[in-house]
């Protein structure tokens, strides 16, 4: 699994995705879909959008990943998991077809998911991309729309290591005259959707372009904005449960996609479901792990961004955080670039240095090695659950604990 192993894993290739759900009867193409791309933000753009559909009060199925806690966090029906008769079902009746075809792990959980959907009878289901995209198990379907949120050098040793080339593959779901919303404009990347929009006949919106986030301010774990288009208040004191200071350049992405998808015949959202939707996406989908609270005395909070570009956004977000002293619980895979990381970590914080309990985890002492060279200071421990009681008993009741550095270290730590 590239969850498990890395890159080894990553079959760049549609051709046991095609396969597998031709054997199944195509069910990607028994229902309406959001296609969900970008380097960070896709699962809590796609989250958000699932959570506004739901509240609208469609039959939504939502599939993202990696999981945290439990696989079937993957393939939710209005919230709730693919139940545990379902998994083995699936897999009981396609054993035969699994055993020819040796799909990918990603490959036959994309499958499943699709089945998942079109058995239920869902009205629409909100894909969020593994990774890259144009060659992801899950472009094989024919969205409504496509959401793509924003670009920046991640799994550089499968995409590319520039962001022209990472932008090149994001594109790759960009389909023949459907609409693409774009999250966030970039100067390297703004040319190569238009290309590809372009020569595909797709129309493309630059969400940032065209609505922009006000009075921005987080009171009482709530995220709260207004959005303007140009002079005129679109959404006046919108509310959010996703309080990262990274979620409002989400937001545009998720509004802009939902006004395409009210102006096609089939679908009404009303400003309602849009403000119930985004006030509550974590009640209605389940999604944790996003700049997430989990203690208040002391202030623990955890949060799944592991690239450089997610990083960089969590920092921000500790900037904006009232503490004593910051205790920092953390841990990476072997296969990113960690030095960026560390260069720019704060290095007035204690740090409890921890591997995620995986084949791509980092040794601690490896990383604690590392740290050391740009003047990081703390100790290694043997396990992520170790280094979390670590500091919970060195913290006092006003000090900040981040636990974080990869989605893994987050689900260990949940």
């Amino acid at each position: 699994m590239f969850t498990r192993v890395g890159a080894t894993a990553f079959k760049k290739d549609l051709t046991n995705t095609i396969i597998l759900c031709e054997a199944l009867g195509n069910p990607q193409s028994k229902f309406k879909t959001i296609h969900v791309a970008g380097t960070n933000g896709k699962g809590s753009t796609s989250h958000m959008l699932a959570s506004v559909l739901q509240a609208q009060g469609y039959k939504t199925g939502l599939y993202t990943s990696p999981h945290l806690k439990d696989f079937r966090e993957r393939i939710r029906i209005n919230g709730k998991m693919i139940s545990k008769a379902e998994v083995k079902s699936f897999v009981q009746a396609n054993k035969q077809i699994i055993y020819e075809i040796e799909p990918s792990f990603f490959e036959a959980t994309v499958a499943m998911a699709f089945e998942h959907f079109a058995k239920h009878k869902v009205d629409i289901a909100v894909i969020e991309v593994g990774l890259g995209g144009r060659l992801d198990s899950t472009n094989i379907i024919t969205p409504e729309i496509s959401v793509i949120t924003n670009i920046s050098l991640d799994h550089t040793n499968m995409l590319g290591n520039t962001l022209q080339e990472i932008a090149g593959e994001k594109a790759g779901i960009i389909k023949k005259r459907i609409p693409v919303v774009i999250g966030e404009t970039q100067k390297e990347s703004k040319p190569v959707f238009i290309e590809k929009a372009t020569l595909v006949n797709a129309p493309i919106y630059f969400a940032d372009d065209l609505l922009a986030t006000k009075d921005i301010s987080v009171k009482n774990n709530i995220l709260n904005l207004s959005i303007y288009e140009g002079e005129e208040l679109k959404y006046p004191k919108l509310k959010s449960d996703l309080t990262g200071l990274y979620q409002p350049k989400n937001i545009v992405a998720v509004l802009k996609a939902l006004e395409i998808l009210n102006d096609q015949k089939e679908f009404h959202i009303d400003k309602k479901a849009i403000y119930t939707g985004l006030r509550q996406v974590k009640k209605l989908t389940q999604l944790q792990g996003r700049w997430q609270t989990l203690n208040i005395n002391p202030l623990i909070i955890c949060d799944t961004g592991h690239n450089e570009a997610g990083i960089k956004e969590m920092l921000k977000n500790i900037e904006q955080t009232a503490f004593k002293n910051l205790h920092m619980v953390f841990g990476m895979v072997k296969d990113k670039d960690i030095t960026k990381v560390l260069s720019f970590l704060p290095k007035n914080a204690i740090y409890y240095f921890c591997k995620p309990d995986i084949e791509r985890g980092l040794e601690a002492e490896e990383l604690h090695k590392q740290a050391e060279r740009f003047d990081l200071k703390g100790v290694s421990y043997h396990s992520v659950v170790e280094a979390k009681n670590a500091a919970i008993e060195n913290a006092e009741a006003n000090d900040l604990i981040f636990i974080g550095g990869s989605t893994f270290v987050v689900a260990e730590a949940l």
